[in-house]
């Protein structure tokens, strides 16, 4: 397996993916959460906050935080639910998903804990399989109800993507659908705009979007794009410049060199009977070139 677990000075528990092609991950054991992909040229596609915290408690602010089992203030639980701040385990025994064919693949495993009962009285198993490919990286996530009654729940993978400048950014694929504005107290508008284009705070969420996504990057000439399955949300978020300032974890000037594009389940939530299984998944990947490039035809990355 071309992966190893790590234990650097902070004490997390960390799984290194690497690939042949040069590309590499980084996982953290605690909240499940990718904090790191590189390229083959070492470039960094995930945003970190200058000012993340790194320790138990606190969640990340940056990375693939898995939000489970609510996502946002979606429900009476904590932001975003309680996975992103437990700690995750190896899974040697992902069943019934087949093993993987790539070597640079991992699965964590999350179940319920007495503490989480608490709060949220409802057993299950979350799984998550993390592969890393030449210019991809493909999660699959998968909650098991092992309850004796049926429960529902709101998820979503939190994709902080790194841009160049999130002004110059456009995000194609969300045209004409309707959203709840966040901002509006989650009055439900329809986008009139034939891309998404950033110049102040954005937080709304997509509703019964495309299986496909991009987000092109002028100034970087890349894009990077989303597929994703049985998540028919999308949420698009950024805090621009006052409240950025105002979250304790995110850099004053962080907002510019990010961008949320998350996959998720949250207008319809979830059902599964007692020891019902439910599967999603998402990939990334680039394309080496921009729509301001002229070597790229955007309909071709969302429909080719």
């Amino acid at each position: 397996m071309t992966w190893s677990v790590v234990n650097d000075g902070d004490g997390l528990p960390r799984i290194i993916l690497t690939e042949p092609g040069g590309s590499s991950a980084e996982v953290l054991l605690y909240g499940g959460q990718i904090i790191s992909w590189k390229n083959d040229r070492r470039e960094e596609l995930l945003f970190m906050s200058s000012k993340a915290v790194l320790k138990p408690p606190n969640s990340i602010r940056g990375g693939i935080p898995i939000c489970f089992p609510q996502f946002g203030n979606f429900g009476f639980l904590e932001q975003h639910g309680f996975a992103r701040n437990r700690l995750w385990a190896l899974d040697s025994c992902p069943s019934p998903l087949p093993p993987s064919r790539s070597n640079s693949s991992v699965d964590l495993i999350l179940k319920s804990t007495e503490e989480d009962l608490k709060t949220w009285p409802r057993s299950f198993e979350l799984r998550l399989r993390i592969i890393l490919a030449p210019g991809k990286l493909t999660l699959i996530p998968r909650v098991r109800n092992t309850d004796t009654r049926a429960f529902s729940f709101t998820f979503a993978m939190r994709n902080y993507l790194s841009v160049s400048d999130v002004s110059e950014v456009r995000v194609e694929g969300l045209e004409t659908l309707d959203y709840f504005d966040n901002l509006m107290k989650r009055e439900r508008f329809t986008e009139q705009a034939d891309a998404i284009t950033f110049d102040g705070e954005v937080d709304r969420v997509y509703l019964s979007t495309p299986s496909k996504i991009a987000i092109i990057d002028h100034e970087k000439k890349r894009t990077l794009v989303l597929r994703k399955g049985g998540l028919l949300d999308a949420v698009v978020w950024n805090p621009w410049d006052r409240k950025a300032k105002a979250l304790p974890d995110f850099g004053d000037d962080d907002y510019k060199s990010m961008l949320c594009v998350d996959s998720a389940a949250i207008e319809t939530p979830i059902l599964l009977k007692s020891f019902e299984e439910w599967k999603g998944w998402q990939e990334l990947s680039t394309v080496s070139s921009s729509y301001c490039s002229g070597q790229l035809d955007p309909c071709k990355v969302l429909y080719g």
